[in-house]
């Protein structure tokens, strides 16, 4: 197979998108990308749409979503008509990471608290031991 523009090779998707080839390979095992077009001997090859999809993952990824949750919502980026679904699933899932985030917070200001309560105790009984 002759391989012609507008295709290109894992190694030039990486050097467009800054990504390792090892990231571009874990990506499609994980099913957020695939080759526009694979040869006989197994090379693959991409297109603009391909690196188009791994700047959104990136995007996605940096904005906190996980590999699992970005899954779930990339195809609704590069589907017509279905860019709005994609932000509003987005908004949720970063929505649900806030009252988890601040649910964790909590807990932590709570350990906090009993920290240092149990410090002062135990300072306390240092001192009293000296004595």
């Amino acid at each position: 197979m002759i391989v012609e523009p507008p295709y290109f090779s894992i190694g030039e998707l990486a050097r467009r998108t800054g990504l390792s080839q090892r990231a571009i390979h874990y990506y499609e095992s994980f099913g957020l990308l695939s080759p526009v077009e694979r040869e006989g001997r197994g090379y693959r090859y991409y297109d603009e749409s391909s690196e188009q999809r791994l700047n959104k993952i990136g995007q996605l990824k940096r904005i906190g979503l996980t590999l699992e949750e970005i899954r779930d919502v990339i195809d609704l980026y590069f589907t017509a008509g279905m860019v709005a679904d994609g932000k509003r699933k987005v908004l949720g899932i970063l929505r649900r990471h806030l009252r988890d985030t601040e649910a964790r917070l909590e807990e932590l200001s709570d350990f906090r608290r009993d920290l240092v309560a149990n410090i002062a105790r135990l300072e306390q009984l240092a001192l009293d031991a000296a004595r």
